[in-house]
């Protein structure tokens, strides 16, 4: 099998706005319809390949596989072979056993060279550049919940600028929603300039310095973690970590900055409390996280079953 005819979801610059819209439209058909892919993937394997820790990503991929009727393997970078060799003949290797490969990666370059090997389609579970499942299960949690066109609804993102950031501006181009970036913490080697401007082209990404004035009209606010998890509790990043802390703590979601908006609460998860957002705002009525997290699922089974065209 040639590569050049190979669809991978690596980010969503490699997917037009037509393919991305298909492909959440397709997520939410499967969310309503579990019951029609029970034996979908009978035959097929899931290859699921981890340098960074994971429960959701995890969980979903081979919970969707099972529930489809196919197998997972999980791969643990560090107990594998591709930590001593190089990586696209180890995905070359691994390729010729499996229907498709999740991998979850530190390094975005490195996840490009497993692509370059494999002979099936990559998803990318993370990296630190971007993380599409994860911005297409969040679209989907508000396509969900909200019966008005996604392209009437206004999103406020509070935070780092992340591999998150990253895939939630291209989705939200792709679907003409708005995106308002409140992200004191912007540093350019975490910006994707690419899906940037494409956002700025189509109107729909803006940045803001004045919270309150972000979340005024926003549908909904999302935040996410201010330290990457694999160096929150790392001592040698505690000096930075604390440096965050210091300079993010104005922009915490808690029920003060929930009084001045009406808009529900987004959080990819994991959630440290007491930082970027409260336990108390995690668990008011208007969070929706533990919905978005449920969606990873249904998300998941989509991007599989688009990939492998079944």
């Amino acid at each position: 099998m040639s590569s050049l005819k190979i669809k991978h979801l690596i980010s969503w610059k490699d997917w037009s706005d037509e393919e991305i819209l298909d492909l959440l439209n397709f997520a939410i058909h499967v969310k309503n319809h579990r019951a029609n892919y029970l034996g979908h993937m009978t035959g097929r394997t899931l290859a699921m390949l981890f340098q960074k820790t994971s429960t959701r990503t995890r969980v979903s991929f081979e919970v969707a596989m099972t529930e489809m009727g196919g197998n997972a393997i999980y791969l643990d970078w560090m107990s594998s072979n591709f930590q001593l060799s190089d990586i696209d003949l180890e995905a070359e290797y691994l390729s010729r056993n499996v229907s498709i490969i999740m991998a979850r990666m530190r390094k975005h370059e490195d996840l490009l060279q497993l692509r370059s090997g494999s002979q099936v389609p990559v998803i990318n579970g993370c990296c630190n550049m971007f993380h599409p499942c994860q911005s297409l299960a969040d679209i989907l949690t508000i396509a969900l919940d909200n019966p008005k066109p996604l392209s009437q609804l206004k999103l406020t993102y509070i935070g780092v600028h992340n591999n998150v950031v990253n895939s939630l501006i291209g989705i939200t181009a792709a679907i003409g929603m708005h995106l308002t970036l409140v992200t004191p913490i912007a540093e350019k080697v975490n910006i994707d300039e690419e899906t940037v401007t494409r956002a700025q082209k189509k109107g729909t990404l803006s940045w803001e310095t004045n919270l309150h004035q972000a979340i005024g009209d926003a549908d909904y606010i999302y935040t996410d973690t201010w330290v990457d998890m694999e160096f929150f509790n790392d001592p040698n990043f505690a000096e930075k970590k604390k440096e965050r802390m210091e300079l993010m703590m104005p922009y915490q979601i808690n029920e003060s900055l929930l009084s001045k908006t009406k808009a529900k609460v987004m959080h990819d998860m994991p959630i440290h409390s007491g930082y970027e957002i409260t336990r108390e705002a995690v668990r008011n009525p208007r969070s929706i996280i533990f919905q978005q997290a449920e969606n990873r699922l249904d998300a998941q089974k989509a991007v599989i079953l688009q990939l492998l065209e079944v």
